[in-house]
């Protein structure tokens, strides 16, 4: 078990990686050439700059029952078809019951959005949010059986 990382416009990343090494697993940070992130703990794979060009490139190294972080639901349902493990920002972890209806959604606001709506973006980022992420991802380790034993 690896932690994956969508990096680009990613809140976590620190706290993924410092998980990551709590319980002695690998973290694998992608981003574009754009958006370059260094971090200790960490290994970087950085994409040229392009349509989804990060998101093949996790897709293409993600193995079975690897951790992904991520708030793209189409970069999830790629990792969820790859027996992958996915998970956003929040805390919510994408299941092979709930990508569908999220991708629809996901459309609906592409359209809406190219019709010359607006759609609502994100409020400020939480502490609590934060949180929530961190108690999400301990979880799906502990329920995975990955990694040593937290130090």
């Amino acid at each position: 078990m690896r932690i994956l990382i969508d990096a680009d416009g990613c809140p976590v990343v620190d706290i993924a990686i410092r998980t990551a090494q709590k319980h002695g697993l690998e973290a694998v940070i992608f981003c574009d050439f754009a958006h370059v992130y260094d971090r200790a703990g960490a290994r970087t794979v950085t994409t040229s700059v392009g349509a989804d060009s990060v998101d093949f490139a996790l897709v293409n190294q993600v193995k079975q029952g690897d951790i992904v972080v991520t708030q793209d639901y189409g970069l999830a349902a790629m990792c969820l078809a790859r027996r992958a493990i996915a998970v956003n920002q929040n805390g919510q972890v994408y299941t092979d019951e709930n990508i569908s209806g999220l991708l629809h959604v996901r459309h609906i606001s592409q359209k809406a959005r190219r019709a010359g709506g607006r759609v609502k973006g994100s409020p400020k980022r939480t502490a609590e949010q934060n949180a929530a992420f961190e108690r999400a991802i301990e979880a799906l380790i502990a329920e995975h059986g990955g990694g040593a034993k937290p130090q």
